[in-house]
């Protein structure tokens, strides 16, 4: 059984962080997980702190943390919903060393963050922080954001986000069979409709097509077992063309509350690959994306 039990939800105090807080709080409700809220401070001392009365430094420092501790605890509460409480930590030193370091030292099962830059010209790259985090973080990342359309991503009675459909993306792969857990135990959870999606990128022929389709079809079929598919409300599709493209426009068509895609390897969103379909998803998409990395 999938256990998430530690969740943690890294906050700038914008409006993309009040949505991830959203989602953290809906999953650690639904998972009975443990939730902690962090701030980072990046402190960056003038160069006359070399020289400066060093008690002064340690004040000024420690009055900052105290705001960011007293500012946390505020966004907590004004954006809290139900009965989930969050543990607030503030911490200092450069963000995206200083999120990976607590996730590590805490052993979240999660983290679930903001999405930024991904408007306009910003559309080019992901953008701060959460990109960072996506390179290295060594498990699940889920980036948060606004639907596309908002009919999606409807409130329950508690307060929560409650995810209706998943849409999970599928190449076969060992990677992708194993973030397929995830997108079960979330359908499970949430009592969600789970589509299985495949995209066929180099189809030529119609009888390629055809056989292709068929193939994809009977691969997907195998993908769950037979009592475990009496437990969630399954679709399958196959499509034809570029995968982040289909990923995307598929997502778009059925609403998709959440992507769930997985991430190969600890070094798959490196500079190298970074254009990656599950990037690119991430990127574009019309709803959040949870990249799974195993």
């Amino acid at each position: 059984m999938l256990r998430i039990e530690r969740i943690l939800c890294p906050v700038d105090f914008s409006e993309s962080s009040a949505r991830a807080y959203d989602s953290a709080q809906s999953l650690a409700r639904y998972y009975h997980a443990q939730l902690f809220l962090q701030h980072v401070v990046d402190f960056d001392l003038p160069c006359y702190a070399y020289y400066a009365d060093a008690v002064h430094i340690v004040d000024f420092l420690g009055s900052i943390h105290a705001d960011a501790q007293s500012q946390l605890e505020d966004f907590a509460q004004m954006h809290a919903s139900g009965d989930v409480r969050a543990e607030c930590h503030v911490q200092e030193g450069a963000v995206t060393g200083s999120i990976l370091s607590f996730a590590a030292e805490q052993r979240v099962h999660l983290i679930v963050m903001g999405a930024h830059g991904l408007k306009a010209a910003d559309r080019a790259t992901l953008g701060g922080v959460a990109e960072k985090v996506l390179r290295k973080a060594r498990g699940p990342v889920l980036v948060s954001r606004k639907p596309a359309r908002p009919q999606a991503g409807p409130y329950d009675a508690q307060g929560s986000i409650q995810l209706r459909r998943v849409l999970f993306c599928t190449d076969f792969s060992e990677p992708a069979r194993q973030a397929l857990t995830y997108a079960l135990s979330v359908a499970e959870e949430y009592d969600a409709e789970i589509t299985l999606l495949h995209v066929l990128e180099d189809v030529r022929s119609l009888a390629s097509v055809q056989e292709a389709i068929a193939r994809a079809n009977s691969q997907i079929n195998k993908l769950i077992s037979p009592d475990r598919a009496k437990a969630v409300r399954i679709k399958t599709m196959v499509r034809i063309g570029r995968a982040y493209e289909q990923i995307i426009q598929y997502a778009a068509e059925v609403q998709a509350d959440l992507v769930i895609m997985a991430v190969r390897g600890r070094n798959a969103l490196d500079l190298a690959v970074f254009g990656s379909t599950t990037y690119r998803v991430i990127q574009l998409g019309p709803c959040s994306v949870l990249a799974v990395r195993v």
